[in-house]
């Protein structure tokens, strides 16, 4: 009778012991996850920003083209003002 009550004791506070190791662990991999996804959404948020920055610069690139064939055109122009001799 004393070993079945020994056993039985033994057999709670084992599964005590378990359930405490799990709730710590859950709770490590918790933080684990939640700090990674901090991480990840500041990444994001980075990149977010770069790409914008680069649209930007992609949407300003054929204004400026096409102010440089203005410039060309026009220097063009006084090149050939200059070459002609003034009457």
């Amino acid at each position: 009778m004393e070993s079945i009550i020994v056993s039985i004791i033994t057999g709670i506070i084992t599964i005590i012991t378990v359930i405490i190791n799990t709730k710590a662990s859950n709770r490590e991999i918790q933080h684990k996850l939640e700090t990674q996804q901090a991480v990840f959404e500041t990444k994001l948020d980075n990149l977010t920003s770069e790409v914008r920055e680069h649209n930007n610069f992609a949407r300003r690139m054929p204004v400026v083209e096409e102010q440089i064939k203005v410039i060309n055109h026009r220097l063009e122009d006084l090149e050939h003002e200059i070459q002609r001799p003034h009457s």
